[in-house]
Protein backbone atom coordinates (compact mmCIF):
# COMPACT_ATOMS: atom_id res chain seq x y z
CA UNK A 1 0.00 0.00 0.00
CA UNK A 2 1.36 3.24 -0.88
CA UNK A 3 1.71 5.66 2.18
CA UNK A 4 0.19 8.76 1.93
CA UNK A 5 1.88 11.96 1.12
CA UNK A 6 1.31 15.63 1.04
CA UNK A 7 0.90 17.11 -2.70
CA UNK A 8 1.94 20.70 -1.22
CA UNK A 9 5.02 19.93 0.40
CA UNK A 10 5.57 17.33 -2.79
CA UNK A 11 5.25 20.46 -5.19
CA UNK A 12 7.56 22.63 -2.78
CA UNK A 13 10.52 19.78 -2.44
CA UNK A 14 10.11 19.98 -6.46
CA UNK A 15 10.79 23.70 -7.04
CA UNK A 16 13.91 23.21 -4.44
CA UNK A 17 15.03 20.44 -6.99
CA UNK A 18 14.55 22.41 -10.29
CA UNK A 19 16.12 25.81 -8.76
CA UNK A 20 19.12 23.98 -7.46
CA UNK A 21 19.87 22.60 -11.01
CA UNK A 22 20.40 25.50 -12.65
CA UNK A 23 22.50 28.50 -11.86
CA UNK A 24 20.32 31.49 -13.69
CA UNK A 25 17.47 30.83 -11.85
CA UNK A 26 13.67 30.10 -13.03
CA UNK A 27 10.49 32.36 -13.81
CA UNK A 28 7.18 31.80 -12.34
CA UNK A 29 6.17 30.89 -16.17
CA UNK A 30 9.03 28.27 -16.13
CA UNK A 31 8.42 26.66 -13.41
CA UNK A 32 4.79 26.29 -14.01
CA UNK A 33 5.70 24.40 -16.74
CA UNK A 34 8.11 22.24 -15.60
CA UNK A 35 5.76 21.40 -12.44
CA UNK A 36 2.77 20.91 -14.44
CA UNK A 37 0.73 23.28 -12.39
CA UNK A 38 -0.54 26.99 -13.25
CA UNK A 39 1.02 30.01 -12.09
CA UNK A 40 -1.02 30.79 -8.96
CA UNK A 41 0.02 27.67 -7.17
CA UNK A 42 3.37 28.89 -8.13
CA UNK A 43 3.21 31.80 -6.57
CA UNK A 44 2.15 30.57 -3.78
CA UNK A 45 4.84 27.69 -2.81
CA UNK A 46 6.96 30.72 -3.80
CA UNK A 47 5.83 32.93 -1.27
CA UNK A 48 6.21 29.99 1.54
CA UNK A 49 9.60 29.19 0.40
CA UNK A 50 10.73 33.08 0.64
CA UNK A 51 9.07 33.36 4.25
CA UNK A 52 11.79 30.41 5.32
CA UNK A 53 14.52 32.09 3.18
CA UNK A 54 14.52 28.92 1.36
CA UNK A 55 14.15 31.00 -1.92
CA UNK A 56 14.80 34.38 -3.14
CA UNK A 57 13.98 36.36 -6.35
CA UNK A 58 15.69 39.08 -7.83
CA UNK A 59 15.42 41.80 -9.28
CA UNK A 60 13.83 40.35 -12.64
CA UNK A 61 11.41 37.94 -11.03
CA UNK A 62 14.13 35.02 -11.54
CA UNK A 63 13.46 32.72 -8.35
CA UNK A 64 16.69 30.95 -6.83
CA UNK A 65 17.72 29.28 -4.19
CA UNK A 66 17.77 30.95 -0.94
CA UNK A 67 20.34 30.93 1.96
CA UNK A 68 18.16 29.27 4.37
CA UNK A 69 18.67 26.14 2.82
CA UNK A 70 22.55 26.65 4.13
CA UNK A 71 20.75 26.60 7.82
CA UNK A 72 18.76 23.62 7.07
CA UNK A 73 21.80 21.91 8.43
CA UNK A 74 23.84 23.51 11.33
CA UNK A 75 26.97 21.93 9.71
CA UNK A 76 26.39 23.12 5.84
CA UNK A 77 27.40 26.53 6.52
CA UNK A 78 30.64 25.95 7.95
CA UNK A 79 31.85 23.20 5.90
CA UNK A 80 31.33 25.53 2.85
CA UNK A 81 33.74 27.90 4.93
CA UNK A 82 36.08 24.63 5.55
CA UNK A 83 35.86 23.82 1.99
CA UNK A 84 36.89 27.12 0.31
CA UNK A 85 39.76 28.17 3.26
CA UNK A 86 42.65 26.60 1.59
CA UNK A 87 42.23 28.33 -1.45
CA UNK A 88 41.37 31.53 0.34
CA UNK A 89 44.77 31.22 2.75
CA UNK A 90 46.89 30.22 -0.24
CA UNK A 91 45.28 33.42 -1.66
CA UNK A 92 45.91 35.70 1.07
CA UNK A 93 49.09 35.01 2.07
CA UNK A 94 49.93 35.16 -2.05
CA UNK A 95 49.12 38.61 -2.92
CA UNK A 96 49.37 39.78 0.58
CA UNK A 97 45.74 41.09 1.07
CA UNK A 98 42.36 40.18 3.03
CA UNK A 99 40.79 37.53 0.76
CA UNK A 100 36.86 36.47 0.99
CA UNK A 101 33.88 34.25 -0.26
CA UNK A 102 31.07 35.86 -0.92
CA UNK A 103 27.85 34.42 -1.61
CA UNK A 104 24.74 36.37 -2.49
CA UNK A 105 21.87 36.68 -0.34
CA UNK A 106 18.89 38.47 -1.83
CA UNK A 107 20.23 41.97 -3.57
CA UNK A 108 23.08 41.54 -0.69
CA UNK A 109 26.51 40.00 -1.11
CA UNK A 110 27.09 38.36 2.20
CA UNK A 111 31.15 37.37 2.77
CA UNK A 112 31.07 33.77 4.39
CA UNK A 113 34.43 33.48 5.00
CA UNK A 114 37.36 35.58 5.45
CA UNK A 115 40.84 35.34 5.36
CA UNK A 116 43.74 37.70 6.47
CA UNK A 117 47.53 37.38 5.59
CA UNK A 118 49.99 37.11 8.16
CA UNK A 119 53.15 38.70 6.82
CA UNK A 120 51.94 42.08 6.02
CA UNK A 121 52.66 45.29 7.70
CA UNK A 122 48.42 46.33 7.24
CA UNK A 123 46.15 45.52 5.15
CA UNK A 124 42.15 46.25 5.50
CA UNK A 125 40.22 44.31 8.10
CA UNK A 126 37.35 43.09 6.65
CA UNK A 127 34.52 40.21 8.30
CA UNK A 128 32.36 37.10 7.70
CA UNK A 129 29.32 39.04 8.06
CA UNK A 130 29.68 41.90 6.16
CA UNK A 131 27.08 42.99 3.61
CA UNK A 132 26.74 45.39 0.88
CA UNK A 133 24.58 45.85 -2.45
CA UNK A 134 25.88 43.50 -5.24
CA UNK A 135 26.29 46.66 -7.75
CA UNK A 136 28.91 48.20 -5.27
CA UNK A 137 32.29 46.47 -4.71
CA UNK A 138 34.29 43.71 -7.03
CA UNK A 139 32.89 40.79 -5.22
CA UNK A 140 29.03 41.59 -6.09
CA UNK A 141 30.10 42.86 -9.73
CA UNK A 142 31.94 39.50 -10.14
CA UNK A 143 28.61 37.74 -9.90
CA UNK A 144 26.42 40.07 -11.70
CA UNK A 145 29.04 40.08 -14.33
CA UNK A 146 28.66 35.90 -13.84
CA UNK A 147 24.91 36.42 -14.85
CA UNK A 148 25.09 38.69 -17.61
CA UNK A 149 27.70 36.08 -19.16
CA UNK A 150 26.14 32.51 -18.10
CA UNK A 151 27.99 30.49 -21.62
CA UNK A 152 31.22 32.07 -21.06
CA UNK A 153 33.90 32.61 -18.42
CA UNK A 154 33.34 36.31 -17.45
CA UNK A 155 37.09 36.73 -15.83
CA UNK A 156 37.38 38.89 -12.87
CA UNK A 157 36.60 42.24 -12.05
CA UNK A 158 38.26 44.72 -10.27
CA UNK A 159 37.20 47.96 -8.28
CA UNK A 160 38.65 50.91 -6.85
CA UNK A 161 37.39 53.21 -3.73
CA UNK A 162 33.52 51.94 -3.75
CA UNK A 163 33.54 50.21 -0.06
CA UNK A 164 36.00 51.95 1.78
CA UNK A 165 38.02 55.03 0.75
CA UNK A 166 41.46 53.95 -0.85
CA UNK A 167 40.95 50.22 -1.11
CA UNK A 168 40.46 48.36 -4.39
CA UNK A 169 39.17 44.83 -5.43
CA UNK A 170 39.32 42.11 -7.51
CA UNK A 171 36.97 39.09 -7.34
CA UNK A 172 36.03 35.94 -10.16
CA UNK A 173 32.75 34.31 -10.61
CA UNK A 174 32.53 30.88 -9.01
CA UNK A 175 31.26 28.82 -11.97
CA UNK A 176 29.91 25.49 -12.38
CA UNK A 177 28.79 25.10 -8.58
CA UNK A 178 25.39 24.17 -8.92
CA UNK A 179 22.40 25.87 -6.58
CA UNK A 180 25.28 28.37 -5.50
CA UNK A 181 25.91 31.60 -6.66
CA UNK A 182 29.36 33.52 -5.76
CA UNK A 183 32.70 35.08 -5.72
CA UNK A 184 35.96 34.65 -4.26
CA UNK A 185 38.13 38.30 -4.07
CA UNK A 186 40.50 40.40 -2.44
CA UNK A 187 40.52 43.73 -0.89
CA UNK A 188 43.90 45.72 -0.78
CA UNK A 189 44.93 49.34 0.50
CA UNK A 190 45.87 50.54 -2.95
CA UNK A 191 45.74 52.54 -5.72
CA UNK A 192 45.54 50.02 -8.23
CA UNK A 193 45.54 46.22 -8.54
CA UNK A 194 48.86 44.91 -9.50
CA UNK A 195 48.36 42.95 -12.50
CA UNK A 196 48.65 38.94 -11.21
CA UNK A 197 46.23 39.68 -8.95
CA UNK A 198 43.32 39.01 -11.11
CA UNK A 199 44.37 35.83 -12.71
CA UNK A 200 45.71 34.79 -9.38
CA UNK A 201 41.72 35.47 -8.08
CA UNK A 202 40.29 33.66 -11.04
CA UNK A 203 42.43 30.76 -10.12
CA UNK A 204 41.29 30.63 -6.16
CA UNK A 205 37.79 31.19 -7.61
CA UNK A 206 38.37 28.11 -9.63
CA UNK A 207 39.89 26.02 -6.79
CA UNK A 208 36.75 26.86 -4.25
CA UNK A 209 34.30 26.24 -6.69
CA UNK A 210 36.07 22.77 -7.55
CA UNK A 211 35.69 21.78 -3.47
CA UNK A 212 32.05 23.20 -3.61
CA UNK A 213 30.93 20.53 -6.11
Amino acid sequence: MTAETSQTLDRGLRVLKLLAETDHGLTVTELSHRLGVNRTVVYRLLATLEQHALVRRDLGGRARVGLGVLGLGRQVHPLVREAAMPALRALAEDIGATAHLTLVDGAEALAVAVVEPTWTDYHVAYRAGYRHPLDRGAAGKAILAARAQPATDPGFTLTEGELEAGACGAAAPLVGVSGVEGSVGVVMLSDVVPERVGPRVMDAAREVAEALR
